[in-house]
């Protein structure tokens, strides 16, 4: 076996190619071609042109001028919806033979061809609330908030009531919140609508961390992030930040006014009087 030699490209010029590529047969035969694999004559176009290919590199032991030469028509297209786009029949002659043979046929889409948007994977297309009934998410297994539970300490090692009951209870997962995870939820919610940003919380009476109606989270949040127990506020049963707050503050109370005598019977001035003549 002989070595092989770098690839070289040799460029061909359209009046190099063999006569049987360019003239009329090879065209119709290309054409014929291109309406077999689009189902219907009818979608394939006017002659557009023809391209000589790059020749193969060269080896060894085989010249290019040996391995024969190909060449690309072009057609246009017809297909509703595939503005701009064109036929590529590609065909194909031996050094020294007339017959000329069909490579490949592909529809491609020109300067002005209209194409779909760049695919996106779903996990990048998905946005909070798409989920609904029914449906299941999965986690990739490179999810950068999720980490091997044995590869780190869970975050209820931070609260020791959490740790003592998922001892007693045997709980255990097989994944846990990494630090950029948790840290990526906190960032969330503090710039949502219950976080210290909102118009509530810029005019509640206090912060949600000295509200007798706010739950701790568990674990390393739990200084910044709390659930909300009132009833009556408008985050109640949502995850708010530490410095969130609403007019149902616990420690709310209403400001006494100083109070005004109310004067119910009529009253006279005695301490002077008017003298009257005739």
């Amino acid at each position: 076996m002989g070595d092989v030699s770098d690839p070289v490209a040799h460029p061909r010029s359209a009046s190099s190619l063999p006569a049987s590529l360019t003239e009329a047969a090879a065209v119709e035969q290309a054409r014929a071609a291109a309406a077999e694999t689009a189902g219907d004559p009818a979608l394939v176009g006017e002659h557009l042109g023809v391209e000589p290919e790059v020749a193969a590199p060269v080896t060894g032991e085989v010249p290019a001028e040996e391995l024969g030469a190909t060449a690309t028509h072009t057609f246009a297209s017809r297909l509703p919806g595939y503005v701009g786009w064109h036929w590529a029949v590609t065909v194909a002659a031996a050094p020294g033979d007339d017959e000329v043979t069909i490579d490949e046929v592909v529809l491609l889409p020109g300067e002005q061809a209209l194409l779909a948007p760049a695919w996106v994977p779903w996990h990048e297309r998905l946005r909070p609330g798409d989920l609904s009934v029914g449906d299941v998410l999965p986690s990739t297994e490179d999810d950068p908030r999720l980490v091997p539970a044995y590869t780190a300490d869970d975050d209820s090692a931070d609260d020791p009531e959490g740790r003592i009951v998922a001892s007693e209870l045997g709980l255990g997962r097989e994944r846990v919140m990494s630090a950029e995870g948790r840290a990526d939820a906190a960032t969330r919610w503090a710039d949502g609508d219950f976080g210290p940003a909102s118009a509530m919380a810029r005019s509640a009476p206090g912060p949600c961390a000295s509200c007798g109606f706010w739950l701790p989270l568990a674990g390393s949040l739990r200084q910044r992030v709390g659930a909300c127990g009132n009833a009556y506020a408008p985050a109640d049963g949502r995850v708010v930040t530490a410095d969130y707050g609403c007019g149902a503050h616990s420690q709310a109370t209403l400001v006494v006014a100083d109070p005004t005598e109310v004067v119910h019977t009529a009253r006279y001035d005695t301490g002077t009087y008017d003298v009257l003549s005739d």
